[in-house]
């Protein structure tokens, strides 16, 4: 129903609807400010960029298409605006998988919970995600706290749907890695119920 909405905003806003472009605005810039702080700690910068991207959807909104997902276009061409706007400022942005100082990197919140083997496992996961290369913490955000297919992750990150597979298998075998087999074994259990594990407590920055 959602997804319904941003599409019917997004056709009355290619009209000259400037209500329906607002509504696009206020529903998209906490998750599009919560992305792009992934990609660098300059608030000020991604804050630019959304406004920049706003304004130019405004100004070419006759010439847009009709995007199958309005928040995978916006993603999408966030993303590829901070790129630019980074790398124009000489900041390293590595895009083959290598971890950075300036690349993506997801936070966790830290959660009390009464299953003690559940807490520590979440302490685990939280240490060794952040060990994991720039591109893989992103496709463990947009699979398991945005909840985006791996359609819809190719399309975000550029890549084909067979590489957002193979991206994301190499991420879990590197958690796998690290974690005892138990430990393992619970975590995909707890990924199997709906992926409910990460959205809780993966955190947005903002």
């Amino acid at each position: 129903m959602q997804g319904e909405n941003h599409l019917i905003w997004w056709n009355a806003f290619k009209q000259g609807d400037w209500s329906a472009y607002t509504s696009l605005y206020e529903a998209f810039y906490t998750p599009l400010n919560n992305y792009g702080a992934k990609f660098t700690a300059d608030a000020d910068l991604v804050q630019d960029a959304i406004h920049d991207l706003f304004v130019q959807l405004w100004t070419s909104r006759q010439n847009l298409g009709m995007p199958a997902s309005v928040k995978n276009y916006l993603y999408k061409s966030l993303r590829t605006l901070l790129f630019r706007r980074i790398q124009s400022q000489a900041k390293v942005v590595n895009l083959d998988g290598a971890a950075s100082s300036n690349g993506f990197h997801v936070t966790f919140k830290q959660e009390q919970t009464h299953k003690v083997e559940e807490q520590e496992l979440r302490m685990q996961v939280a240490a060794m995600v952040s060990q994991l290369s720039d591109r893989q913490q992103e496709i463990v955000f947009l699979r398991f706290y945005e909840g985006a297919s791996y359609d819809e992750i190719a399309d975000i990150m550029g890549i084909s749907t067979n590489s957002a597979y193979k991206l994301l298998y190499k991420a879990l075998d590197s958690l796998q890695q690290i974690l005892n087999k138990r430990s393992f074994a619970l975590l995909c259990s707890l990924l199997l119920q709906g992926e409910i594990f990460f959205k809780n407590f993966l955190k947005t920055e903002g």
